[in-house]
């Protein structure tokens, strides 16, 4: 696999992304260590979450799936997961918490939880976006880029308000189903459903078209 890497380009950033994650569990674990406290622990389930995006990604680049109607469903998988590598960074708003620890140092290690999460996210998508060049023309790319981030919004939306996590499309569908329904047949009710996910799409596109654009810069 590492020479699959090597030859799609991938193995730096593979090398940054595994010391990103190491850095921030071991933030993790000093907090825990110096504190006593379990508080922030579970941003390292949280990363779990946020590196499947990337996993998949991965998994179907480096096995070439020539297969159009498998790698559509592998895509729709992938874009179950997509939203857990964004998701991170809403927990900036456990810094309102009682602290146990200096505020500076949970800033630090949160904001690193979010930021590799959110870039193990946007290299799942590079990927998928180097797949879709196989088949759709650029401009549709493009849509369907920006159409992911507003979904992704979504996504973050149903898991940090009501609570609801990628596998509860398998395990109790029909009430996911009834909350998502609810919030576009009555989207006037759920203001904040739709201010939430189309700021944070917005804001979501920008950053990740402002990666693109450095890199592009620089070729």
């Amino acid at each position: 696999m590492g020479n699959k890497l090597k030859e799609k380009g991938r193995y730096k950033i593979t090398i940054l992304l595994m010391v990103m994650s190491v850095f921030c569990i071991g933030l993790s674990i000093a907090r825990y260590w110096l504190t006593g406290t379990k508080l922030f622990l579970f941003l390292n389930w949280n990363l779990f979450l946020a590196i499947i995006p990337w996993l998949l990604s991965t998994w179907v680049l480096v096995k070439e799936f020539n297969n159009k109607i498998w790698l559509f469903l592998l895509i729709v998988v992938w874009l179950l997961f997509f939203p857990n590598s964004p998701y991170i960074l809403t927990d900036l708003f456990h810094l309102r918490l009682r602290r146990s620890a200096p505020i500076w140092f949970d800033f630090i290690m949160i904001f690193s939880f979010a930021w590799t999460g959110l870039m193990f996210g946007f290299v799942s998508l590079m990927d998928i976006i180097s797949l879709l060049k196989k088949y759709l023309r650029e401009w549709m790319i493009t849509v369907l880029t920006v159409l992911f981030f507003f979904l992704s919004s979504f996504g973050i939306y149903l898991g940090r308000y009501l609570r609801w996590n990628s596998w509860d499309v398998v395990n109790n569908p029909q009430e996911l189903m009834d909350d998502v329904t609810d919030r576009f047949t009555d989207p006037f009710s759920h203001p904040q459903t739709w201010g939430m996910t189309i700021l944070m799409g917005f804001l979501l596109n920008v950053m990740f078209y402002s990666i693109q654009f450095l890199r592009e810069e620089k070729k």
